[in-house]
């Protein structure tokens, strides 16, 4: 099989409706838009959200909290997930994105201390927690902050 010769499963594909040709089409004249009103119009239509002036449900309900936009995420990591490292290894964010350990580095990547490290390690990270560093550094491994 080649690239010209693909095509869609039988039955797959529709062709769309064509309006507005004729009285016969049974969809002529209005063009299933029926008689006049704001949808019969060009360009006629409500905005999104719009209830037709009913208060509309962003404006019912109530709004709390504060979202702070200068907020920096970071990409988590779990000091277990560092266990399939050998002994030795400098564990960078690129080391980490090429594992897979992490997808998006985000703002950058903090290590935290879940779990058990048995392996020591030099780890290149954004931000540590302190239990982190602890079980780093007991294991005989080394924490640089980026």
């Amino acid at each position: 099989m080649k690239l010209h010769e693909l095509k869609p499963a039988e039955g797959s594909r529709k062709a769309p409706f064509r309006v507005g040709r004729g009285i016969a089409s049974g969809n002529g004249k209005t063009a299933g838009r029926g008689h006049k009103g704001q949808n019969a119009r060009s360009g006629g239509g409500v905005r999104p959200g719009f209830e037709g002036g009913q208060n509309p449900l962003y404006r019912r309900l109530p709004k709390r909290g504060f979202n702070n936009r200068f907020r920096k995420e970071y990409a988590i990591v779990n000091i277990e997930e560092l266990n399939r490292f050998e002994a030795g290894t400098e564990v960078t964010p690129e080391l980490l994105m090429e594992q897979g350990i992490v997808k998006n580095p985000l703002a950058g990547i903090k290590i935290l201390g879940n779990g058990e490290i048995k392996v020591g390690l030099t780890v290149k990270a954004n931000k540590f927690s302190q239990s982190a560093v602890e079980k780093i550094q007991a294991a005989g491994g080394k924490t640089e902050v980026i």
